[in-house]
């Protein structure tokens, strides 16, 4: 978890002579008028988990941060994005359950994240319509180009003398990572100084842009100074950087940590012209010391019991031990991808089967011997996805595993072949060959193919996947999770494990 602090980032800029560092000294001018004060802006990003974990974490932890924060004055609370998904109640309820958490807790801004599409556009406008917080984003749009109904493009709040605009955008690569359907996106960094100009122009003081991007177009945004504050999501790190102009933070994930930016502004007016600085102090929080807010806690205390009552059902063993954190998942074959790719085949019949490692998100160890529920696979599996069946080419297939094999959460697991490749090699040469029933990928034959409706859609830049003749679709798939379930109910117990299926160098 990287950490980039405001020291560095003043050292670095400093060494590079590209920025003048504002000092409390520089508060010290005279001015005809002069208005100080502190304002705290306290950021949450990425939390779709209920409860804590390890001691961390979780929205009854967050509202306890939330309370202690506001008690001190002139603070607001702000939430980055991606809340609705994948947890295991979002399984169920969609996300509805999340939306009544935030209901209660109250933060000011929301911004979404690209998995509060996960369910479809008709449950995105659902639960932004149920949300009684204002929920900002200026670059989610319908097919006509008007904004979604709910959403706000951007708010402007007075608080602690001082007036700071609000600007949110969310990545536009959800539209290949989640499931938006007819809901488009514009530019997020463009979009975002496009409205942040015009918040200054409205009268904000001070502009923050609350982004669900990735840190380098984060930083892309930093340099061009349209805003002042960056307060981000999407990457899961630990960020607090500051450059002596442009505050950026994100507070890693799942409430885990919760960052506090204390704002220590000045503004002094003369000659009717005024002049706002500004120094941050970042204070990121370890909930894990923390105690939970015990009315939210009651609350989830329900929803779990609720899912306890359905899911906790022992479903079969593993005899081997599986390890389903993201690190071990994303870069090489796992033996719990084998599983899922072994339970689809067995499920449809089809030869080869290739599903996407960001679909699996449990991020646990399980020992050998360890029961499996109902509850382990639906929290490994969220996503709510379904199994189809495509007939794609040789050709086709080749280049699905090239595209998989250069991305993160669209690392392929697979079955009923052996891939191997020179991860070093330049992307989209990185083949070297691939075996199947013990014969070479024919580029002319045709393959049938197992793979969940998201790949099969053109989910995670799998766009070759899209040109496939459906064999069986989406209407008449079944789960993917159900399948895994079924396999291993079947079987009673359960032996994967790394078997030579992904061969790579580096």
């Amino acid at each position: 978890m990287p950490i980039i602090t405001r020291r560095d980032a003043i050292l670095g800029a400093a060494k590079l002579g590209l920025v003048t560092i504002l000092a409390p000294s520089a508060f010290a001018q005279s001015a005809r008028d002069k208005t100080t004060g502190r304002v705290t802006l306290v950021l949450v990003n990425d939390l779709d988990r209920m409860d804590e974990k390890d001691g961390r974490g979780g929205h009854a932890k967050l509202a306890t941060v939330a309370k202690a924060e506001r008690a001190k004055g002139n603070t607001l609370l702000v939430h980055a994005g991606d809340a609705y998904s994948p947890s295991l109640l979002s399984g169920i309820d969609k996300g509805a359950h999340i939306v009544e958490l935030l209901n209660r807790i109250g933060p000011d801004v929301f911004t979404p994240g690209n998995h509060e599409f996960d369910f479809g556009p008709e449950i995105f406008r659902q639960r932004v319509k149920q949300s009684k917080f204002d929920v900002v984003a200026a670059n989610i749009h319908e097919k006509d180009g008007s904004l979604v109904g709910g959403l706000m493009p951007t708010k402007i709040v007075e608080i602690g003398g001082f007036k700071f605009g609000f600007v949110g955008v969310c990545t536009e690569s959800t539209v290949s990572i989640s499931s938006p359907g007819d809901i488009g996106f514009t530019p997020a960094v463009q979009t975002a100084g496009e409205f942040a100009a015009k918040l200054r122009e409205a009268g904000a003081e001070l502009v923050v842009a609350v982004t669900h991007i990735g840190f380098r177009e984060d930083m892309e945004l930093v340099r061009t100074g349209a805003a002042d504050i960056v307060l981000s999501g999407h990457d899961h790190n630990l960020v607090t950087y500051w450059d002596g102009k442009v505050v950026l933070v994100e507070s890693a994930s799942q409430a885990d940590f919760v960052t506090p930016i204390d704002l220590l502004i000045e503004k002094t007016v003369a000659d009717g012209k005024a002049r706002i600085a500004f120094v941050p102090n970042f204070r990121p929080i370890d909930t894990l010391t923390v105690a939970p807010d015990p009315d939210i806690a009651e609350l989830i205390n329900g929803y779990q019991a609720q899912v306890d009552k359905e899911l906790n059902i022992p479903i079969g063993t593993t005899e081997t031990a599986l390890d389903t954190r993201r690190g071990a998942l994303r870069s090489e074959e796992n033996a719990f991808g084998n599983l899922v790719c072994d339970a689809m085949l067995a499920a449809t019949g089809a030869k080869v089967c290739i599903t996407n490692s960001g679909g699996i998100r449990g991020n646990r160890d399980y020992p050998a011997g360890t029961t499996l529920t109902r509850k382990t696979i639906l929290e490994e599996l969220p996503f709510g996805n379904k199994t189809v069946v495509v007939e794609i080419g040789g050709k086709t297939l080749r280049a699905a595993l090239e595209k998989g094999l250069a991305s993160g959460g669209g690392f392929p697991q697979v079955g009923g072949m052996t891939v191997t490749a020179d991860l070093a090699q330049p992307i989209g040469s990185r083949l070297l060959s691939v075996t199947i029933s013990g014969k070479p990928l024919d580029d002319a034959a045709g393959y049938t193919l197992a793979t969940n409706n998201y790949l099969a859609k053109g989910g995670d830049g799998y766009v070759m996947l899209q040109d496939g003749k459906p064999l069986t679709d989406e209407l008449a798939g079944h789960y993917v999770a159900g399948q895994v379930m079924s396999y291993i109910e079947g079987k009673n117990t359960v032996a994967p494990k790394v078997e030579g299926r992904l061969v790579l160098t580096r």
